[in-house]
């Protein structure tokens, strides 16, 4: 009677959200793979048919996920790279306390699209399609603050950043803690930018 009671509660147009919300929450928790449809339906108190109305397949659920992390995760980048516009250096800089104290939080488990990719290793599935374009879009955004900053090798540097970001993220899944490595991902980006931005 409670599920069908909360069921009652959610305002038609807020269906679709409600679900991907609650999807997100147990996707994210508990891994893509060991969270069923019942499951999801279950937490949500909705039926399986009003879920197949909103998505015809777990699969469709699954990009709906990473979409909604994907918008937050830029809606939070673009916020910092404002808060420092015309310093592309501070920029960078900025971006990466940002990233150390989200990912330090207790409420982080880790990269949601290291994650998808890890769980779905085909190329070609959608899941990890997802995760490869928005891994592709931070990439190309580095690239481009590396080249504003006036980096000597702009690729190397975002790549570098790159790779140190994910090693954060991994790192969060593996330790779980406060004493993670995570704690000296800041540190670490300012060296690299040290490095690759010092006077010729």
């Amino acid at each position: 009677m409670a599920k069908a009671t909360e069921k009652n509660r959610i305002p038609r147009g807020a269906v679709r959200h409600h679900i991907v919300d609650v999807a997100s929450g147990l996707f994210y928790t508990n891994g893509i793979r060991a969270v069923g449809v019942d499951t999801i339906v279950a937490e949500a108190g909705v039926a399986k048919t009003t879920l197949y109305d909103h998505f015809a397949s777990k699969d469709d659920l699954i990009i709906a996920y990473l979409e909604k992390g994907d918008q937050m995760f830029w809606r939070d980048v673009e916020a910092t790279l404002q808060q420092h516009a015309g310093d592309p250096r501070r920029q960078i800089a900025a971006l990466f306390e940002s990233f150390e104290t989200m990912i330090a939080s207790p409420q982080s488990l880790g990269c949601p699209f290291l994650s998808a990719a890890s769980e779905f290793p085909e190329l070609n599935q959608p899941g990890h399609a997802v995760a490869l374009a928005h891994k592709q879009k931070l990439r190309d955004r580095l690239r481009d603050l590396a080249v504003s900053a006036g980096a000597h090798a702009p690729d190397q540097l975002a790549d570098q950043l790159l790779l140190l970001l994910d090693g954060a993220f991994a790192s969060k899944r593996v330790f779980r803690t406060d004493q993670s490595p995570v704690r000296m991902l800041h540190t670490t980006a300012q060296l690299l930018l040290d490095f690759h931005l010092a006077e010729s």
